[in-house]
């Protein structure tokens, strides 16, 4: 799975025309965070259409970066996404987002994205969903 990571000035309307402009292409977001920290805003998409999201936000004045993520399935109880986050850590792999796609009865989906991918797959090969 690919994430996309939008990078821009924080300011009202900005998710709104993101949004926007991806519905216009068609284009359905799964998931999103957005985050604020001071003047700047990131958010953090995964979508039904990569390709076309990319051709879309390319024709925008949002700045768009792609990256992979791998998607995890953990039981839904507490402590379960700390013992997946103690492997990274003895690892000594830094993750550079964690999105928790979905809980659904006892399971949570979860989106990981860090800079050593092909690590990662081999540390959470067990629970790998994608």
């Amino acid at each position: 799975m690919r994430q996309i990571t939008i990078v821009h000035e924080d300011r009202p309307g900005l998710l709104a025309d993101v949004s926007e402009i991806l519905g216009r292409f068609n284009v359905n977001i799964d998931s999103m965070s957005a985050e604020s920290m001071g003047k700047t805003a990131v958010l953090t998409l995964l979508v039904n259409n990569y390709d076309e999201a990319l051709r879309a936000l390319a024709q925008s004045p949002f700045k768009a970066v792609s990256e992979a993520a791998l998607v995890v399935g953990i039981p839904d109880k507490p402590g379960e996404l700390a013992r997946i986050m103690a492997r990274f850590k003895a690892a000594g792999i830094n993750l550079r987002s964690v999105v928790i796609l979905r809980r659904d009865q006892d399971k949570a989906i979860v989106a990981l994205a860090t800079d050593r991918t092909g690590e990662a797959i081999d540390l959470v090969r067990d629970i790998l969903l994608s």
